[in-house]
């Protein structure tokens, strides 16, 4: 059987793609022959991430520095790069914490780059792709839009958000023969997820060294590689993906019923 993707000479636009799952992302769509954008605030760190995915692909890695939580920097990108086949939609970094301890300027602040970033990038680039009659858009989203918690409720409500939209979207979009899809990754080994049970082991020991207990009971015993959301990632976006769209698969290895 031939499992080729399908992918090769795709171009992918991730933002986010310095590090963590969107550099896995890269890494693993330059792994499938696809031709990349990479986004993310830090210069020093795009330009890091891309000599990384130089150096283990023959692939032409663009890079754009840029801060998505700006509605005029979202509109330059696309205006940069107007021609995009995948789309991933991956920046954001949603604070931690209850309602009563974040200020609302810190959640508009939050969802400015998660929730309407992804929102606005899929506004600006979904036309285009109906209009060609191709194209994926691909949200990383997260668990925590089907497990809401208290002490992120902030990302929860985010999440569930973008869960909505994307279902709502995708289901439609096909009607132009473009897909609009997600994937929900759970705890994922990043350092995102340590700054995370850090804030969740001051609030609940009052000691933010006893992170590595709020991670405790995750299914097979450890938290997600980023390469096996980069694994997910680009089957998803794949040909052997073509019939999913409207749809957000969870990756969490159970957790959600583990009770």
């Amino acid at each position: 059987m031939n499992f080729d993707l399908g992918l090769n000479g795709q171009k992918v636009l991730i933002t986010g793609g310095s590090k963590g799952i969107g550099l896995a992302c890269a890494q693993a769509f330059a792994d499938a022959g696809c031709d990349l954008v990479l986004v993310s605030r830090d210069a020093t760190a795009l330009d890091a991430a891309a000599d990384a995915v130089r150096g283990r692909a023959q692939v032409t890695v663009a890079t754009h520095p840029a801060d998505l939580s700006d509605a005029a920097a979202r509109a330059a990108l696309a205006a940069a790069h107007p021609d995009i086949d995948i789309l991933v939609n991956n920046a954001g970094a949603i604070p931690g914490g209850k309602v009563q301890d974040l200020s609302f300027e810190r959640w508009s602040e939050a969802w400015a780059l998660k929730v309407m970033g992804y929102i606005h990038l899929t506004m600006l680039y979904l036309p285009r792709m109906e209009t060609r009659g191709s194209g994926v858009i691909l949200n990383i989203i997260g668990m925590a839009g089907r497990a809401p918690r208290a002490d992120y409720v902030c990302g929860a409500t985010g999440n569930a958000a973008l869960i909505a939209f994307t279902e709502a979207v995708g289901g439609r979009s096909v009607d132009k023969n473009v897909r609009v899809l997600g994937l929900n990754p759970a705890a994922t080994r990043t350092e995102r997820i340590k700054s995370l049970a850090r804030t969740r082991a001051k609030a609940r020991f009052g000691n933010e060294e006893r992170w590595q207990e709020t991670l405790a009971d995750l299914p097979f015993g450890r938290a997600i590689e980023p390469e096996e959301c980069a694994d997910l990632a680009v089957f998803l976006a794949s040909d052997r993906a073509a019939y999913i769209s409207g749809t957000v698969v969870d990756l969490d290895g159970g957790g959600r019923n583990r009770g």
